[in-house]
């Protein structure tokens, strides 16, 4: 990224730019523009507005995770489990909050309800191919390494 820069859009005057919670924190925490507080009955989803469009630089991709304590201490995560926020989208970020819990969990207006990870990806080519290179796993699959 051009000097760790994200340029950053409010397309909601209430909302709020993303803050880092200490200087190690990888994730930046997004925070939900709403009239009025928010219930989320069990095993509902619903869409939350950041009131934010941002200008992510070409080669990198915004990821939005959950928050721990949302997650703990409300049941509540991403619907699903990992937003990507692509370079060349301009819309509002938008986090899908699932409450996994069996209470109604509400967010509230300004709350933090997720956190945005920002870092590079690599495009890759596809090549068919008949067989491919042997290893020692081989078709090793879930658990298969204990």
């Amino acid at each position: 990224m051009n000097n760790n820069i994200v340029e950053i859009k409010k397309v909601d005057e209430r909302a709020t730019i993303p803050t880092y919670g200490t200087i190690d924190s990888a994730g930046a925490d997004l925070y939900a523009v709403l009239d009025s507080e928010l219930t989320i009955k069990p095993g509902e989803t619903v869409l939350i507005g950041t009131g934010l469009a941002m200008a992510i630089p070409q080669g990198y991709v915004g990821l939005v995770y959950a928050r721990s304590s949302l997650g703990t201490k409300k049941g509540l995560a991403p619907a699903n489990k990992v937003g990507v926020i692509d370079a060349d989208y301009r819309g509002e970020v938008k986090v899908s909050l699932h409450n996994h819990s069996k209470e109604n969990q509400t967010i509230n207006p300004n709350e933090r309800i997720a956190q945005i990870v920002f870092t590079p990806y690599l495009k890759v080519d596809f090549l068919e191919k008949e067989e491919l290179s042997e290893t020692i796993r081989g078709e090793g699959g879930f658990g298969s390494t204990n």
